[in-house]
């Protein structure tokens, strides 16, 4: 149900992709209804190959939906990225050949005609993620983790109102990815933007989460929703309460079977006996 304070929103969304190479078509995901509020943290749980990933190709625009609706801010999402969207993925998209701070003004300044605003706000963008001592590197002299970050401020520095994050931190460790957890939910809070992650981790997305939204295996649809409760002003150390347990259990409680459901496709058939 739309009201005055959604902010995007998915309505009977399916992705079929079409016969190819000697394969039949695959019905990657749906139908699909999502509603996002103003300001919300969402996060997407689900089996692998669900269709996580197309879910947020087809919000985004990237990908076009072959039945059902997608808005974003009352307009239609159609065929391209819409103003006040931004989009990080999984894989390190940083240029190897551009600074840390040429990385993060790459796009604003093809987006802005004032110098002077394009340097502000990249000087921000880089002091916000923790940047500021390597606006000069290369991203073959950082981590992982602060490779992530800058891409994070590359989208940051255009002021999206909608961030899109597909397993931006599926390459860290499990510490390095609580951490940046923090980060994120930092960022969130401070930007006032309405934040939609996929990922594989149930804790990342219990920790993380107003809301989670759990999918089943091929074609993905969402079987449930789980509200987590926690207060706004929320960090890692929530993973140490009682309740973040029961929040983890209820995803895995939803997911076992699915998960099961979607190795047996990937395997011919041979994981069902594992159900029992």
């Amino acid at each position: 149900m739309l009201t005055n304070n959604t902010h995007a929103a998915l309505a009977g969304v399916s992705r079929i992709y079409p016969a190819a190479a000697g394969h039949g078509e695959v019905h990657a995901l749906g139908p699909v209804d999502l509603t996002l509020a103003r300001g919300e943290f969402f996060t997407v749980v689900g089996p692998s190959g669900c269709g996580k990933s197309t879910l947020l190709e087809v919000l985004a625009g990237l990908s076009p939906a072959s039945a059902g609706e997608t808005s974003f801010e009352g307009k239609p999402v159609e065929g391209r990225v819409p103003e006040g969207v931004g989009v990080v993925f999984q894989e390190d998209a940083s240029f190897p050949w551009l600074t840390v701070r040429d990385n993060v003004a790459f796009g604003l300044r093809r987006a802005l005609a004032d110098p002077a605003e394009v340097e502000r706000r990249v000087r921000d963008a880089i002091a916000f993620m923790g940047l500021k001592d390597f606006a000069r590197a290369y991203p073959a002299q950082l981590s992982g983790g602060m490779r992530q970050r800058v891409c994070i401020a590359r989208t940051l520095v255009l002021r999206p109102r909608l961030i899109l994050l597909d397993e931006p931190f599926g390459a860290l460790d499990a510490q390095t990815r609580l951490l940046m957890g923090d980060e994120l939910l930092r960022l969130w809070r401070e930007t006032g933007a309405t934040v939609l992650l996929i990922t594989h981790a149930l804790d990342e997305a219990a920790m993380l989460a107003d809301r989670v939204g759990a999918m089943s295996a091929r074609p993905g649809r969402f079987i449930d929703v789980v509200a987590t409760g926690w207060p706004r002003e929320r960090d890692s150390r929530i993973v140490a309460r009682p309740e973040f347990g029961a929040v983890t259990g209820r995803l895995w409680e939803l997911l076992r079977g699915e998960s099961i459901k979607a190795l047996g496709h990937a395997t011919g058939g041979r994981a069902a006996g594992m159900q029992a």
